[in-house]
């Protein structure tokens, strides 16, 4: 069994990660905002901790995050409250978890960012611009630290029912993958550890997830 402390428990991907740990055996700690989300954790099999990214310091996130074997970050303001949230979150809130598992001594870290493409060919607003921005940053903040990273950019999520097939590469053509297929390529990266300072792009495709893993090891 395997702890994972999924940081953006209560969003889309983390709430069928931990899903998907439970059904696997694994324990998945998940940091939440409100205590409302704690009811509907409980019953897809996450373990609920309450806790706010805004509010949190490195010492009090460290302790929440102990005895974890792997973080994974998929937490995310997702276009609500402008820039200053995306930076809050998307931002200084990954700083805060990356300083906060190093405090931890929990190597192993998993973050769901963003395909490089995304907009390419529409107009798009200067949140959606400094949203990527952002996302750029905290890709090279977590690249620059010595945590055992891997850097997941999935192309646009979608909430159809996922296959389990993926295609994962360094370099690939951008399109949509379900955000069950997300989380199932997160699942694959922490029963593979050995697949480590990589960034890996992802879109919906014909491979199992745990073999489109295999060129990364």
């Amino acid at each position: 069994m395997t702890q994972v402390f999924i940081v953006g428990g209560a969003g889309k991907i983390g709430r069928r990660l931990a899903q998907q740990l439970h059904a696997r055996g694994h324990r998945a700690p998940s940091l939440h905002r409100t205590p409302d989300q704690a009811a509907e954790l409980q019953q897809l099999g996450a373990f609920p901790v309450l806790g706010n990214l805004l509010e949190l310091d490195e010492a009090t996130l460290a302790e929440l995050m102990a005895s974890s074997d792997v973080v994974v970050f998929t937490a995310g303001a997702g276009g609500k409250g402008g820039p200053e949230m995306t930076n809050a979150i998307d931002g200084r809130g990954l700083e805060l978890a990356v300083a906060a598992a190093r405090r931890a001594n929990v190597r192993r870290f998993l973050l769901v960012s963003a395909f490089p493409e995304a907009g390419r060919g529409r107009q798009v607003s200067e949140t959606f611009e400094n949203y990527m921005a952002v996302k750029k940053h905290a890709d090279v903040h977590l690249a620059e630290s010595d945590l055992d990273w891997v850097i997941l950019r999935p192309g646009t999520l979608v909430d159809t029912a996922g296959t389990g097939r993926v295609r994962a590469g360094l370099a690939i053509p951008y399109g949509n993958v379900p955000r069950d297929d997300v989380a199932a390529t997160l699942v694959a990266l922490i029963e593979t550890p050995a697949v480590s300072r990589v960034i890996i792009e992802l879109t919906e495709g014909d491979t199992p997830a745990i073999e489109a893993l295999v060129p990364f090891v």
